[in-house]
């Protein structure tokens, strides 16, 4: 009798266990808090794009350059090259600076992108438009500031040898500049770090 009650205890225990590892391996999905810093790897992610972009907005709009100003200056939104290894999108580093600035209604910027379409639109309506209501050609607005940078990323990892797991750390050197568009002139730049350790393990699921 107490080996048939032990048997039913170690049948369940078993049951109970294959249970809990199948709820372990269930695909599961839940929303996040963007504002808490949440890293999975070492990699770069969209915690350091708002970090980045929010640290760099905030200098440039009390830098000297701001401060005299005496109305909003027109910027354009140039290139931020991906000098790292992975595909990082810094076209998002350069739209969030932008809105940002924008947001703050300390800066304006040219729609760049948006110039082809804008064109378009101007002849259309110099063509079809209402008399005395189209909007009048050859009076866009020239930027007087380009904003461009880089990201570049410095990656180092542990020398071969027995271990039971691998550590990895990735610097990450954003730039950013700003450039007189009229004297061709450096006028504001920085450059934010990032440096993270992970470690992973050799074997694992």
């Amino acid at each position: 009798m107490k080996r048939r009650l032990a048997m039913m205890a170690v049948g369940m225990g078993s049951v109970c266990l294959l249970l809990c590892g199948c709820a372990m391996f269930r695909a599961s999905t839940s929303d996040v808090d963007p504002n808490q810093p949440k890293h999975m790897t070492a990699k770069y992610d969209y915690t350091d794009l708002r970090q980045l972009t929010e640290t760099v907005a905030n200098e440039f709009l009390v830098s000297p350059l701001m401060t005299k100003q005496t109305q909003p200056p027109l910027m354009r939104l140039g290139n931020i090259q991906n000098r790292t290894e992975q595909h990082v999108d810094t076209k998002a580093l350069g739209d969030r600076i932008r809105t940002l600035l924008v947001q703050a209604n300390k800066v304006q910027f040219v729609t760049e992108a948006q110039r082809d379409e804008v064109l378009k639109e101007q002849e259309h309506q110099a063509k079809h438009g209402e008399k005395g209501a189209q909007v009048v050609q050859g009076q866009q607005a020239n930027p007087r500031y380009m904003l461009t940078g880089s990201l570049v990323e410095i990656k180092t990892g542990e020398p071969r040898q027995v271990r039971i797991s691998r550590k990895e750390v990735r610097y990450y050197n954003m730039t950013i500049e700003v450039t007189d568009l009229q004297s061709g002139k450096l006028e504001w730049t920085t450059q934010k770090e990032i440096t993270r350790q992970a470690s992973q393990p050799l074997v694992g699921w």
